[in-house]
């Protein structure tokens, strides 16, 4: 495993995850946000969000490229290990209405979709900046 290359797609995934999530949570969802009380609190600094991005970026790229061997070559290989990755990730969404007061059930689908889909690209970015 090639690790300067490895943690350079983490931070590069980590970066496409970053955007795709402030699209679809802040651009597309945001307004939603604003109708429910269990979203009424101080705004985090956007530095977090970068930050935790980049980190699930690293640990995503160190995963992929340690079974590099088990996908396919390039981007297509990527996105299957990426859907995989956010199929673990998507069940978990169910938790919040179960456990945040005003949290719509409806938003768990949406979350649990949007992982799927910020995996799927972090994989696509993967499988192209990590071959094998």
């Amino acid at each position: 495993m090639n690790w300067t290359k490895t943690l350079l797609a983490g931070v590069v995934a980590g970066i496409v995850r970053n955007l795709s999530d402030f699209v679809m949570h802040g651009m597309i969802l945001g307004p939603t946000y604003t109708r429910y009380p269990a979203f009424e609190q101080e705004p985090a600094n956007p530095g977090w969000f970068f930050a935790v991005a980049v980190c699930i970026g690293l640990m995503t790229a160190i995963l992929f490229a340690k079974s590099r061997a088990s996908w396919a070559a390039g981007v297509a290989g990527g996105v299957k290990f990426g859907l995989l990755v956010g199929l673990v990730a998507f069940f978990p969404s169910f938790y919040n209405p179960l456990v945040i007061a005003g949290f719509p059930y409806f938003l768990a689908w949406c979350w649990g979709g949007i992982n799927v889909i910020g995996y799927v690209l972090m994989g696509a970015t993967l499988g192209a900046m990590i071959k094998h």
